[in-house]
């Protein structure tokens, strides 16, 4: 599936939902399904920097395509950082450097979220994007 699938599919089911304590037990539903980080990357190196909780995130290359992994330590934020894995995780460098995340704005998420974790998932999708511009710049 391309980023814009994935994403139009992450904007149906959000939509199910009827309120967002529905959609919160949702993302913590998905957070708690995220493949965990292999141990060695929960370090300093591997942290996002500008979260409020501590969130940790892996990137490998794999035919092409970046596969990545993560952990929180902090349940909400496990959840957004598992929607974001879903939607770049296993796609080329350069569809995710070219993506936009529209669709968090479609859920809602970003205005439910408090200025910090906001800015948290800013920092998740720029580091998601760092990662994928090294690896592009490498296929180059």
């Amino acid at each position: 599936m391309t980023i814009a699938e994935i994403q139009e599919e992450i904007i149906d089911e959000f939509s199910m939902f009827e309120d967002w304590e529905e959609r919160y037990q949702y993302m913590i539903d998905l957070g708690k399904s995220l493949p965990l980080i292999d141990e060695q990357y929960k370090n300093e190196a591997h942290i996002i920097k500008g979260c409020q909780s501590k969130v940790w995130v892996h990137a490998e290359m794999n035919n092409d395509t970046v596969e990545f992994t993560a952990d929180s330590d902090a349940i909400i934020t496990k959840g957004i950082i598992a929607i974001l894995i879903r939607v770049f995780s296993g796609q080329h460098p350069k569809a995710i450097i070219e993506s936009n995340t529209d669709f968090i704005d479609k859920i809602g998420l970003k205005e439910h979220l408090s200025p910090t974790r906001a800015n948290g998932l800013g920092s998740m999708i720029k580091q998601i994007k760092m990662y994928a511009v090294a690896y592009q710049t490498q296929l180059n």
